[in-house]
């Protein structure tokens, strides 16, 4: 399968997912993608039990996309494009602190806990990660995606100054949720130590000059 071909796969099956969700389940569109999303990989387990090659055509397809440059170059400029255009920078500015907080120290206690708490379901269930892998996972999770945060909130009829610090957020965590998975990916791989003005150079590249790039 060619990137072409992978791309139209994917798009027809979100077109799918979302006619779906609008005709039986109603459920806001990041929740729905996420159950469709996991109801999808129990049936390609499902059709691996019984007999049917589906590990090797889904291993296919995500090999013929370069999952870096369609994620990181692609889909997450777009999305946080996208998201930017529905927030008031005049509000953004007025609750900057607030906003910077859950962004950068928010982040980064998401990405501990998260790690943290997948290396202790590792060890209780017989088959112990090193640390610094679950660290990884958790800074991979831990920033959100502005597009489902807006709409969860506009769903639920929160309050503006609540939907103002959770766009701002969600559109702020994204740089540093780089620069951590970057910092634990050199530790696991390498096993070299970060250095204050290793991670100082990646902050200010990624945070302050994606920033300033986009404005």
């Amino acid at each position: 399968m060619d990137a072409l071909s992978a791309a139209a796969a994917l798009i027809t099956l979100a077109a799918l997912f979302s006619w779906l969700n609008h005709r039986f389940i109603h459920q806001p569109a990041s929740i729905a993608l996420l159950l469709f999303s996991l109801a999808l990989s129990l049936a390609l387990v499902a059709l691996g039990k019984l007999g049917f090659d589906s590990r090797g055509v889904a291993q296919q397809a995500l090999g013929s996309i370069e999952l870096d440059r369609a994620l990181l170059d692609s889909m997450l400029s777009f999305l946080l494009f996208a998201g930017a255009l529905h927030v008031d920078l005049g509000e953004l500015a007025r609750r900057k602190w607030a906003i910077g907080f859950l962004a950068s120290l928010g982040v980064i206690a998401s990405a501990g806990l998260a790690g943290a708490a997948l290396w202790g379901i590792f060890r209780a269930l017989g088959h112990p990660v090193p640390l610094i892998y679950c660290l990884l996972f958790g800074a991979l999770i831990s920033p959100t995606d502005p597009i489902a945060v807006l709409s969860v909130l506009k769903s639920a009829r929160a309050e503006k100054t609540l939907q103002i610090k959770m766009a701002g957020e969600a559109l702020l965590n994204d740089g540093f949720g780089v620069v951590l998975f970057v910092l634990f990916l050199g530790i696991a791989v390498s096993g070299e130590k970060a250095t204050f003005a290793g991670v100082a150079a990646l902050f200010a590249r990624e945070v302050i000059g994606g920033a300033l790039f986009g404005l």
